[in-house]
């Protein structure tokens, strides 16, 4: 095998010497020590040539010359991402990704996003492999895990909540994702909806921090964060999610000060959702029959 100093333009006039001897290609890949299908692929390009490996070395030279140039962002393009985060609470890449292409019409891949934090912030993982969550969750009776997460329906976020059990869920319509909005959707889902449970799961979002966890036991005797990536731990409320936009919201985008005519919307659609549409999971039975069979009626 040749050693590692031998030039590419070299081992591709090799390749061609060898390869009009019938030499097959993975020989002359083992010989030139590359790979086989960059072998394949010189060969295919000094063929496109009339088989003149001169044309074919004055191009590849030519599209190797001189060191790539790395491409630089923007210095005002870093300081809307350092505003963004600073303005919402030190939000996650995610966010800071939706709200500059809302406000500024740009787009960043999360990967560049997170480089520029990097350069200001010193930025370490909320999770750590060796934390203990306890089990996922389940249920033998209504009340006993409740399951919230939020949705984004462009300037208009749904704050949702499911009974595992019994499948009663809350939903409200807030202008914000904030733990002020979580906090309040806290209150309101309680007071109207679950009035208590055993455990309490979240994903690790902020809307579920800051002041929704200060009030999270007024309600809860458990709090738990579902582990990131695993949708599994979260999958009653994901499947709410997805029935809530497949069958009352859709999949569109709305403005804030269309929250009054939306909420009206949702909340004839949690009627039916109540009281007529039946489950799988509860057994062919709507949510409002499963909890008449544990005398727990809802004041809605």
């Amino acid at each position: 095998m040749y050693n590692d100093e031998m030039t590419k333009l070299t081992q591709i006039a090799l390749c061609w010497e060898l390869h009009q001897t019938n030499t097959p290609i993975v020989t002359i890949a083992q010989t030139l020590g590359v790979h086989r299908e960059t072998v394949g692929l010189w060969i295919t390009r000094i063929v496109n040539h009339d088989g003149k490996i001169a044309g074919f070395l004055d191009e590849y030279t030519a599209a190797h010359t001189g060191p790539r140039k790395k491409r630089k962002l923007d210095g005002l393009v870093k300081h809307y991402i350092y505003t963004i985060r600073e303005e919402n609470r030190d939000c996650c890449g995610q966010k800071i990704q939706v709200y500059l292409q809302r406000q500024y019409d740009i787009v960043l891949s999360l990967r560049t996003i997170y480089k520029v934090l990097g350069e200001k912030y010193h930025l370490k993982s909320r999770w750590k492999k060796n934390v203990k969550r306890g089990p996922v969750p389940k249920a033998t009776a209504p009340r006993q895990v409740i399951q919230m997460d939020s949705v984004d329906f462009g300037y208009v976020f749904a704050f949702t909540g499911v009974d595992i059990f019994s499948k009663e869920v809350s939903v409200q319509l807030y202008p914000s994702l904030t733990s002020a909005d979580g906090e309040q959707f806290l209150h309101h889902s309680f007071h109207t909806r679950f009035t208590h449970t055993e455990l309490l799961q979240t994903d690790g979002g902020s809307e579920f921090k800051d002041k929704f966890k200060k009030k999270v036991f007024l309600y809860a005797d458990r709090f738990r964060v579902s582990r990131p990536y695993r949708k599994n731990e979260q999958s009653y409320i994901e499947s709410f999610n997805r029935s809530l936009r497949k069958e009352c919201l859709g999949w569109g985008t709305f403005k804030s000060a269309e929250i009054p005519s939306l909420q009206r919307e949702v909340d004839e659609y949690l009627l039916y959702y109540h009281g007529t549409r039946v489950h799988l999971g509860a057994g062919m039975k709507t949510p409002q029959q499963v909890l008449e069979d544990y005398q727990l009626m809802s004041d809605h």
